[in-house]
């Protein structure tokens, strides 16, 4: 969610964002595509793929959620850790209010770093 959030509010020619989990499942949950529809942003054909150091290094900034301390470190890069929680499995409803908490952060790192258009 938060990366197709990002790219859809900052500036492509200023930062482009990529999503990646330490344990990705093999298909983006249908709440979270549900979710992600209800707003306008299809993922029903994205796949997560695997966090590791060497597509973390490619990376300016690092936003984790939660994995701690199965997260890749890279010396140097900027990280930020958004406790958010999972929204697999969960009822609709809570599944929408962590989209919107996500959107908020996004805008708020987007707003912080000038990558808005």
């Amino acid at each position: 969610m938060a990366s197709a959030l990002f790219n859809l509010l900052a500036s492509p020619g200023k930062a482009h964002a990529e999503s990646a989990g330490t344990e990705p499942a093999g298909r983006v949950h249908p709440e979270v595509v549900e979710a992600m529809r209800e707003i306008g942003l299809d993922l029903s054909g994205c796949v997560p793929r695997k966090l590791t150091a060497e597509l973390a290094r490619g990376a300016a900034f690092l936003i984790t959620m939660g994995c701690g301390d199965k997260c890749p470190y890279v010396p140097g890069l900027r990280l930020e850790d958004w406790a958010l929680p999972d929204p697999k499995g969960q009822p609709m409803e809570r599944v929408r209010e962590i989209r919107d908490d996500i959107r908020v952060r996004v805008a708020d790192l987007i707003h912080r770093e000038q990558w808005g258009t």
